[in-house]
């Protein structure tokens, strides 16, 4: 007998696997020959414990970055991908287009010393920010705006400065010298984890005003900016870097700390805003019975959304606040949902409505049941 055709399931989900392991490989090719580079410079021996020193930022940075998204969680494997092409695709570009223009500066004018103030920021921004335009193609549906631009912005900055700090931190010690080796790991690793996430936020706040759907100009225009703005604290950054520690500390004082404060503004008056947005879009399904008034007020609110799952774990242990957590999410999925079919940049299929809106009543009643009764009041007595 003839062998079944495949359903269209398989044959849909054939196209998507084939990318999937097209981009692990090329991430782990990348990745291969960024480590191998370095530790051609700086030796196994060197590059090894650099590897795990460079990682002591990784984890607090990332941590603080996904405190900011905790609205609407970005999907892991596109996390993993930013965080991969930073530290595999951007560092290899990095090293291969920084070393031609460092030997081709020498050849033309013998001097080399402005290639890290001139040519590194551009290179190392532009294929950063790549990095983060490539995630807006692939999730343009649920790219909502500024939070997710800074957030896949800094999976892709950490990355770099991850494969960086192992390149600086080998050179460290290779010297020999444990002073040197301190100095590097607290510049690099203490005072600047944030640095290369900064300058990347730039372009990633860029693309995610882009992503809002405005004119045209202010399309093209706000990632062109971001980009010029990372482009140009990066430049500042290295300058103060090779100018001796009193400027680099009168630098780091006067404009870095203000700089990143600044991000910080933002990067919370985003989040702020998706807050509003929330309890904006989920109205009408208070109007139509789906939800109830009192469920809105505390989807729209960060505090009051983790005081409900603090609050069910007290009462029904962890199953319950996972369920508490689930409902909040879907309900924030509904709600961008819904903001993306206002702004056209979801078609807004009824089904998919329907489906999470289902869902979302499914999670209510689980919670319910993980949650034990709450006591009616007690009836006064008559004649009080």
């Amino acid at each position: 007998m003839p062998a079944d055709p495949p359903s269209s399931t398989a044959v849909a989900l054939a196209p998507r696997r084939s990318l999937l392991v097209l981009t692990v490989a090329v991430l782990l090719v990348c990745g291969g020959l960024s480590f191998g580079a370095v530790t051609a410079e700086v030796g196994l021996s060197g590059a090894l414990p650099a590897l795990a020193l460079a990682a002591v930022p990784v984890g607090p940075v990332l941590a603080a970055v996904l405190w900011l998204d905790r609205h609407e969680a970005e999907p892991p494997h596109l996390l993993a991908f930013a965080f991969g092409w930073g530290a595999c695709v951007a560092s290899l570009g990095a090293l291969v287009l920084n070393s031609l223009s460092s030997r081709l500066l020498d050849r033309a004018v013998g001097d080399v010393t402005s290639a890290s103030v001139l040519v590194a920021p551009v290179v190392e921004e532009v294929l950063k920010g790549l990095g983060v335009l490539l995630v807006l193609l692939k999730q343009r549906r649920q790219f909502d705006g500024v939070v997710d631009g800074i957030v896949y912005a800094a999976f892709v900055g950490v990355g770099f400065a991850y494969l960086e700090n192992v390149l600086y931190l080998g050179r460290a010690l290779g010297d020999g010298e444990p002073a040197s080796l301190v100095t590097v790991f607290v510049l690099r690793c203490l005072v600047s984890p944030f640095a290369h996430p900064l300058f990347t936020m730039a372009v990633g706040v860029g693309l995610g005003l882009a992503a809002g759907r405005g004119p045209l100009p202010a399309r093209v225009g706000a990632p062109v900016a971001g980009l010029v703005l990372a482009v140009g604290l990066h430049s500042l950054w290295n300058a103060s870097a090779g100018a001796g520690v009193t400027v680099f500390i009168e630098l780091y004082l006067l404009l870095q700390v203000p700089v990143f404060v600044a991000a910080l503004g933002v990067a919370l008056a985003a989040r702020a805003r998706e807050a509003r947005l929330v309890g904006r879009s989920l109205q009408v399904y208070v109007r139509t019975g789906w939800l109830l008034p009192e469920e809105v007020r505390v989807l729209s609110s960060p505090r009051a959304r983790r005081a409900a799952r603090l609050a069910a774990r007290d009462a029904g242990g962890r199953p319950a606040a996972g369920a508490v957590r689930d409902f909040q999410e879907t309900a924030t999925a509904l709600a961008f949902r819904r903001d993306r079919v206002r702004r056209g940049t979801d078609p807004g299929s009824p089904e998919e409505e329907l489906a999470l809106l289902q869902r979302l009543s499914v999670e209510r009643a689980r919670v319910l049941a993980l949650l034990p009764p709450v006591p009616a009041p007690a009836r006064p007595a008559q004649g009080w």
